[in-house]
């Protein structure tokens, strides 16, 4: 994934970030994915989607630390 695939789903992020989200070997697909599940989790499972896993998952995981880190 490219820095420029990220920003297009995410905005304007850091450098540290995108390298986690590069290092997964996700596509920008699974990352908009990933954001989606973020942004609107209940209207996803409302629509009979299962919770994600994999790279998915994973992708989650490094968004959630990333805003807890701008939080603190």
């Amino acid at each position: 994934m490219k820095m420029q695939e990220i920003i297009a789903v995410l905005g304007s992020t850091d450098e540290v970030l995108a390298a986690e989200l590069t290092a997964t070997g996700a596509s920008a697909a699974e990352l908009a994915e990933a954001w989606a599940w973020l942004n609107a989790d209940e209207a996803l499972v409302n629509e009979g989607r299962r919770p994600p896993s994999g790279k998915v998952a994973d992708l989650i995981d490094i968004l959630e630390a990333a805003d807890q880190r701008d939080a603190d």
